[in-house]
């Protein structure tokens, strides 16, 4: 993540059309549904993002990612939040993750002004809409009303999409939480932003498994692009870090499309979209045809990802810390 933090709002017509288009509700989720219980919710989760972005930018990313790892386990249901003995935040699955004090700092902050109105599911996804606004991405509404899960389980998360998932698994993966081939696309453009560890590449580099039973490097990768992975990547070294996006990892934008195109990016499962002629006409439609679409069907997408399996009304719970389930 580039040093600073990028601050921009979108024009009001794309959030206006979101609003349109999702309507005033999206199941029993609603646009603003805190304004009346507890008005000042939305700024209040603004602003501990900011603060903990002035310190550390690459929190931004890590914020995205945190929802995403939230919903396609269980749902957006906060379970990827809770501490403790077997639960799920302890699967491999979640190595690497971030995030969870900020989500902490916000409802601290939500507690002493609105006490048990605002969920921690809430606050994942308007942090992750936040942390996208402020990396030069879309600014738009979050439809919220989310109540958080009950359970918490560390083998639910088994069923994350892995880096070293094919394009076939990629996409059952999907659709399996009601996501489909364009979803998949432009959720993996959310990787314009953030890097990631060489324990995500190292196979890609030196394990990849070639004919005749050898192994060594993935041969789709541009000769040039694989030096310069390896550069970064030597062999042991698990814990350096490597863009996502090469070229623009602190900002919002195309570019990780162009990236996937091209064949340069680091993770195997980006790589993979250019495997498959539906993926791949969709990344290509987006740097043509449809480029003028990109941001606004990357919102759609996000709002999409954040209603999985949201828990509404009476069921669930409003956690009074995010991190424990309630006790009484």
């Amino acid at each position: 993540m580039a040093d600073g933090v990028l601050l921009t709002t979108a024009p009001a017509a794309l959030t206006v059309a979101f609003l349109l288009f999702f309507g005033a509700a999206h199941g029993q989720l609603q646009m603003g549904f805190y304004s009346d219980s507890c008005p000042g919710a939305e700024d209040m989760v603004t602003t501990a993002v900011q603060e903990a972005a002035a310190s550390d930018a690459t929190i931004l990313p890590a914020l995205v990612r945190l929802q995403f790892h939230d919903c396609f386990v269980r749902g957006c249901d906060a379970s990827v939040l809770i501490t403790g003995n077997g639960a799920e935040v302890n699967n491999n699955k979640h190595q690497g993750l971030r995030g969870l004090d900020v989500v902490d700092a916000a409802k601290a902050e939500l507690e002493e002004q609105c006490p048990g109105v605002v969920s921690c599911a809430d606050i994942v996804a308007l942090a992750a809409r936040d942390a996208i606004a402020m990396t030069n991405g879309p600014s738009f509404e979050v439809p919220t009303g989310r109540r958080d899960g009950l359970s918490s389980n560390v083998r639910d998360a088994d069923v994350l999409p892995d880096v070293s998932d094919s394009i076939q698994v990629l996409r059952s993966k999907f659709a399996a939480s009601g996501l489909n081939d364009r979803d998949l696309v432009l959720l993996t453009a959310a990787h314009t932003i953030g890097t990631t560890a060489c324990f995500f590449v190292k196979d890609r580099l030196y394990s990849f498994p070639l004919p005749g039973g050898r192994t060594g490097s993935d041969p789709s990768i541009p000769a040039a692009f694989l030096s310069e992975l390896k550069a970064r990547c030597a062999p042991g070294d698990f814990n350096t870090r490597v863009p996502l996006d090469r070229g623009s990892q602190g900002r919002f934008d195309d570019s990780i499309l162009r990236n996937i195109r091209s064949g340069l990016v680091a993770i195997a499962s980006d790589a993979a979209l250019e495997a498959n002629n539906a993926t791949g006409a969709l990344v290509g439609a987006y740097l043509g045809a449809a480029s003028a679409s990109f941001a606004q069907d990357f919102v759609g997408a996000m709002i999409k990802m954040g209603t999985i399996g949201a828990i509404t009304g009476d069921a669930g719970e409003i956690r009074d810390v995010c991190s424990a389930f309630n006790t009484n």
